[in-house]
């Protein structure tokens, strides 16, 4: 099984966290679970970028994005070449280090 390390981020992952992935499964879905409260206001369904992440290392295990997922990361905040959106990113058998970044599109969050 990868592990997947999500860097600190000060709101959502204060401390990082590392954990063993499932491969097939998204990453947002799989950081949801691990409890990290990532954004994902389209409920995974390729319409927003709040669940943007930057794949720090392993990204090349991973299958190339979409066209629909690369028009929706050009309106990302924060973005750089290793920019995913990840609930439409599954998690392959290689190691990942992500980063969440400090703000996304979204005015306002629920909960």
């Amino acid at each position: 099984m990868p592990i997947i390390k999500v860097l600190p981020h000060a709101a959502l992952c204060p401390e990082g966290l590392t954990f063993e992935g499932t491969v097939g499964v998204n990453l947002c879905r799989q950081l949801l679970d691990q409890g990290i409260a990532i954004e994902h206001a389209c409920e995974l369904s390729c319409a927003c970028t709040t669940c943007h992440v930057i794949v720090r290392a392993g990204g090349t295990s991973l299958a190339t994005a979409t066209d629909a997922e690369d028009d929706l990361l050009d309106k990302a905040w924060g973005l750089t070449a290793q920019s995913r959106l990840s609930c439409q990113t599954v998690l392959s058998h290689q190691d990942l280090t992500l980063e969440i970044p400090k703000y996304t599109i979204n005015h306002a969050r629920e909960g």
